[in-house]
């Protein structure tokens, strides 16, 4: 993996000053190397300033009252980074707000509601995220019917577990203004029956579009504890920062909530280092205000974010050919936007030196997106930071040729590993065998020489890193554990290459390669400690490895 690394056994300066705590273990992951080896971390302030052998360690550095945290055989390595989530619906979906579930059939997933609606105050919405129909038994897309027999005078919006699609009864549709009659913005639609009537599905930029009108009745402080608590349950899990990415490209429908991150930070509570990535505009005033406004060491804003196609399972992904299981004669998905408009958008943010990520989960959506980062890079300004780079979010089917492209050009593959396996059967069944080698080839893209970067698209999928790493080494799921063998086994990575994705490479994602993602001077001291050493693990046992201790900064965060 091509990630600019600085020397890590070294020392920055004022070497004789003592530091403020000194951790030892028998495994510290610096990041540069393949294996843990015994290492001391000095911690001054809130960045690493000496990482080397124990028995090396300066005089000065250990002061009279300098700690040491002595953490035997547990592995210290670098925080967790997830390179892309949704922080909003995160945090919402797991609060007591809402629910997030996906149910075994349609009847069991009303049937779950009953929680939600005995806690929520009469009247109010019903929100969860999660189903998945073509997971139910039977596997078939549900109505507003089933929602209404049970809630015929309350207001039901459930999200897809992709959240590109909104299941609504028939109070929602009343409350939200959608009638019989109403056309769905571009980019979206409402599904109807045979009879031309509304069914209570809506998808894509449709549903997307709707969120705000449903969370509105939330009040700031109970967003504000949702995102308190959603920060202790990523600092539970070894999480020190995120890339929170825009949700949608409608103006204004980004979900990037600068003003509850600078409400914590203003109270001293955020506990994350958070990088914010709005939507890509004509008007890109909103990145550049975000960046005058938001400039402290925790929460800053890096990038733009756009859309060029959906998700495959529901045939909105932008291929080349036709779906294998078409649906109509030429069934190749669509581009969100005109490719040229795309360009149009991209060109002046890149010449302004602002990196794009851009979803792009179908093959055609990638390769149309690599011909555009080539055409502009990132303006850099010559500094002695790390150049930006692009990326690309998702990235679930290539092009061959593609795979050497990307590499090439420098551009991030931002990718979850927990995608791979969220549909079982599902790549066979809608791309067929002979593009099916090229899902998510972890393992050719590391040896073309591209830079992986690992999230979860949280609320898609969990936030648990380990989890995300495990999928990736073994190449299968987290849960089920299944196949055995893993699917399409040759992709698999090594559990370093894995832990760089998911810290170095996700810090280049986030622009911000100069300051975490390894263990090494002039970093910021953003740490976990994990026993059992990982390493010292069977790939099938890495979930046995459990956070012992969480550090942004220096400052203890969690500790288990």
């Amino acid at each position: 993996m091509d990630i600019p690394c600085q020397p890590v056994d070294a020392a920055i300066e004022n070497p004789a000053t003592a530091a403020d705590c000194i951790y030892v273990s028998s495994a510290v992951f610096t990041g540069s190397e393949e294996a843990p080896a015994r290492k001391a971390v000095a911690v001054r302030g809130d960045r690493i300033c000496w990482v080397g052998d124990p028995e090396a360690l300066p005089a000065g550095l250990r002061g009279e009252e300098t700690p040491v945290e002595d953490w035997g055989d547990a592995l210290i390595m670098a925080g967790f980074h997830d390179a892309h989530m949704h922080v909003f619906h995160s945090a919402l979906y797991l609060s007591p707000l809402a629910e997030r579930f996906v149910g075994d059939s349609e009847a069991d997933a009303v049937a779950r509601l009953a929680p939600l609606a005995a806690r929520r105050p009469a009247g109010s919405w019903l929100l969860t995220q999660g189903w998945r129909d073509y997971l139910w038994s039977p596997p078939v897309m549900p109505s507003r019917a089933s929602l209404d027999a049970v809630y015929p005078d309350r207001p039901v919006a459930m999200y897809s577990g992709d959240a590109h699609t909104l299941w609504l009864n028939s109070c929602a549709l009343e409350r939200l203004g959608i009638s019989e009659q109403s056309e769905p913005p571009a980019g979206g639609s409402y599904d109807r029956d045979g009879e031309g009537r509304l069914t209570g599905i809506v998808r894509e930029a449709a549903a997307m579009a709707l969120m705000p009108r449903i969370v509105a009745e939330f009040t700031q402080e109970e967003l504000l504890d949702a995102y308190r608590s959603f920060e202790a349950y990523c600092n539970e899990h070894g999480i020190t920062g995120v890339c929170d990415v825009s949700l949608m490209a409608m103006p204004g429908l980004d979900f990037v909530r600068d003003d509850l991150f600078a409400a914590l930070e203003e109270a001293g509570e955020l506990t994350l280092r958070v990088s914010m990535f709005p939507t890509l505009l004509e008007d890109r005033g909103r990145l550049a205000a975000l960046r005058e406004t938001h400039t402290g060491p925790l929460l800053s804003a890096r990038g733009f974010k756009q859309f060029f196609d959906g998700v495959s399972s529901q045939h909105t992904a932008w291929v080349h050919d036709p779906y294998s299981n078409a649906r109509f004669e030429g069934d190749c998905g669509r581009p969100t936007v005109d490719a040229a408009i795309m360009e149009g958008l991209v060109a002046p943010a890149a010449a302004e030196g602002a990196p794009v990520r851009i979803h792009a989960i179908g093959d055609e959506a990638i390769h149309r997106c690599i011909d555009i980062f080539e055409r502009h890079p990132v303006a850099d300004d010559g500094s002695d930071g790390v150049p930006p780079r692009h990326s690309i979010e998702h990235l679930e089917n290539f092009q061959p040729a593609d795979i050497a492209r990307l590499a090439a050009a420098g551009i991030v593959a931002s990718v979850q590993p927990r995608h791979i396996t969220l549909d079982p059967g599902g790549p066979e069944r809608d791309l067929g065998p002979a593009r099916v080698p090229y899902m998510w080839p972890f393992r050719s893209l590391l040896d073309a020489g591209a830079v992986l970067a690992f999230g979860t698209d949280s609320p898609v999928t969990d936030i648990d890193p380990i989890a995300a790493v495990y999928t990736a080494v073994t190449r299968r799921d987290a849960d089920s554990r299944e196949p055995e063998g893993g699917w399409l086994p040759a992709e698999r990575i090594t559990l370093a290459e894995a832990l760089r994705a998911y810290t170095a490479g996700s810090a280049l994602a986030a622009q911000r390669a100069d300051e975490v993602g390894l263990l090494a001077p002039g970093l910021f001291a953003d740490m976990v400690v994990l026993d059992p050493n990982p390493f010292a693990l069977a790939p099938e046992d890495i979930q046995k490895s459990r956070v012992q201790a969480t550090y942004v900064g220096g400052r203890k965060v969690y500790e288990a």
